[in-house]
Order: C-alpha cells, then sequence, then structure tokens
C-alpha cells in the first residue's frame, strides 16, 4: 500500500523534469531564433514585432479558453509594478541578445533566481538562512567571472544582461504579489503587451530608417513568437506537474541548449573563465532552489 503514493509520486517528478527540460529547450531556440534576426533588423523592429507575435498567440489562446484577454485587474498597481520591471527586462534582454554572446547573455541571466531569492528577503520579508545567502554571494561571483569588469577583457554590451536579470527578477517578485484572478494566459498577454511597448521605446535608439522585414526575417519572428508560446504552456505544465523543488534545477538545462547554439550556429568561443563562472552561477543556483531544511524556511 504504501508503495503506490510512491510511484505516482516519481512519474509526476519525472513528468515535471521532462516539460522543464523542453519548456528550456524550447526558450533557447526563441532567443537563438530572435538573435538571428537583429543580425540583419535594428532590436527595436525586431522586439516590437516580436511582441505583436507572441501578443497574437496568447490572445488567441485566451479566447480559445473562453476567457477575455484583457482584465481591469491588469491596471492595479502590483501588475503595474510588474509591467515596468518587465519593459526593463525585456528591453534590455532585446539589446544583449542583439549585441552581446548569447553565451554570456544566457550565462548571467542564469543568476535571476539568485536575485529573486536576495530580493525576496530585502523586499518582501522572507527568511533566507546563511547558506543560501553563500550560494547568492558566490553566485555574483560567478556573474563577475563571465563578464571580468577589468580594462583588458571587459565588454560593456555584458552590462546589459545584468540589467535584463534585474528586470526579470523584479518582475517575477511582482508576479508573486499579482492577483490571482488574472490567469496564465493573461499574464502571457500583459507580458507581450509589455514587449510591444519595450520594442516601441527601443526603437528611439534603431540606426537606420524603418522597413518592413525580409520574407525570411518575418518566418524567423513568427516562429519566435510561437516557439515562445510553446515554452511558456510546457513550463506551465513543469510547474503544475511536480514538486517544485524538485523540478525547478532542471531550469538550468536552458544554458546548455543556449551554449549548443552559441558555439554551432553563431560561432562563438569559450574561455576558461566564462566557463568557470557559469559552472558557479549553476551550481550555486541549483543548490539555493533545493530542498532542505534551509529551503523550507525559504518557502514560508
Amino acid at each position: 500500500m504504501s508503495r503506490a503514493p510512491l510511484s505516482v509520486n516519481l512519474s509526476a517528478n519525472l513528468q515535471g523534469a521532462l516539460f522543464m527540460v523542453a519548456s528550456m529547450a524550447a526558450f533557447a531556440v526563441e532567443d537563438a531564433l530572435f538573435k538571428s534576426v537583429t543580425v540583419t533588423l535594428p532590436p527595436g523592429q525586431g522586439t516590437l514585432l516580436f511582441g505583436l507575435t507572441g501578443l497574437f498567440f496568447f490572445a488567441a489562446w485566451s479566447r480559445l479558453a473562453g476567457e477575455p484577454a484583457l482584465v481591469g485587474e491588469m491596471l492595479r498597481p502590483r501588475l503595474l509594478v510588474r509591467s515596468s520591471f518587465e519593459i526593463g527586462g525585456r528591453l534590455f534582454f532585446a539589446l544583449a541578445l542583439a549585441y552581446a554572446p548569447l553565451a554570456t547573455t544566457s550565462a548571467i541571466l542564469q543568476a535571476t533566481p539568485l536575485v529573486v531569492i536576495a530580493g525576496a528577503s530585502i523586499v518582501l520579508g522572507t527568511r533566507v538562512p546563511a547558506s543560501r545567502w553563500l550560494a547568492v554571494s558566490l553566485g555574483f561571483v560567478g556573474v563577475l567571472m563571465v563578464i571580468r569588469p577589468t580594462p583588458a577583457a571587459f565588454d560593456a554590451t555584458a552590462l546589459f544582461a545584468v540589467a535584463a536579470t534585474i528586470g526579470f527578477a523584479g518582475r517575477d517578485l511582482a508576479t508573486r504579489m499579482s492577483p490571482p484572478a488574472v490567469t496564465a494566459r493573461q499574464l502571457g498577454v500583459l507580458g507581450f503587451l509589455v514587449v510591444t511597448l519595450a520594442g516601441v521605446i527601443l526603437m528611439a535608439w534603431d540606426e537606420g530608417p524603418l522597413r518592413w522585414p525580409t520574407a525570411s526575417e518575418a518566418l524567423r519572428l513568427g516562429l519566435t513568437g510561437l516557439v515562445g508560446v510553446l515554452a511558456y504552456q510546457a513550463l506551465t505544465r513543469a510547474m503544475r506537474s511536480g514538486e517544485v523543488a524538485v523540478v525547478t534545477p532542471f531550469r538550468y538545462s536552458r544554458l546548455l541548449f543556449a551554449l549548443l547554439f552559441a558555439v554551432l550556429v553563431f560561432g562563438e568561443k569559450l574561455d576558461g573563465w566564462t566557463v568557470a563562472g557559469m559552472v558557479l552561477i549553476v551550481g550555486t543556483g541549483v543548490f539555493a532552489l533545493l530542498p532542505g531544511r534551509g529551503a523550507r524556511q525559504f518557502t514560508r
């Protein structure tokens, strides 16, 4: 009698892990597609068109589910705060994908959960054990190893990814306080409205005149939006299938897929400092998210 619940639990965790890995693979494809478009199309225009594409898919998904795409709760102060952080995150993420190496951008963004942990303690008053503060500190050391802020090795474009990480962490913290009446699909609509607005803002710094995307660019942007929606759906299934503490660490598989695209598609080369920084960021992030005595304190 005692074995059946264990079997069901393991099955749910395995299913959640597989959905999480599939989601992270899809997000990596989304990033690579967007970066390939911004090689020829200015990042502001690319972000605007990507936002409109994702907005279309999420609005259609909401309507198919029998719910309105837009609701009045989206204008509540907490969701407006969430949107403000996401505007910053999306804007700087687009700049990072356009101008910084994909491997560097993806590695730095893996520090988002660490920033969320620090923010939860500072902003929400969540109790964080000393072991997790140590993990957060070491994770930030890993970020410094990736960006290497020295005159000889520093690449200023990496700061776009740092700013995006702060924006996304603020968005995630604000999401915890968002009204429960707003569904995940409606949050997706709101998110892509924000992406569209970020694209409009970013276009002020685009070089060259406005132009229609080529057929190839339009196809890749359409695929970017579609893959993004599928990735979001897989992520939702992952978080609802298994235990959060078991499933969440598989988020870091996104970095492995991103590295494959960075090396094989964009021809990027990784040095020892970058690899060591990535290992430190991922290792401390997984430790900070593992279940245990401290984790139970953190999740209260």
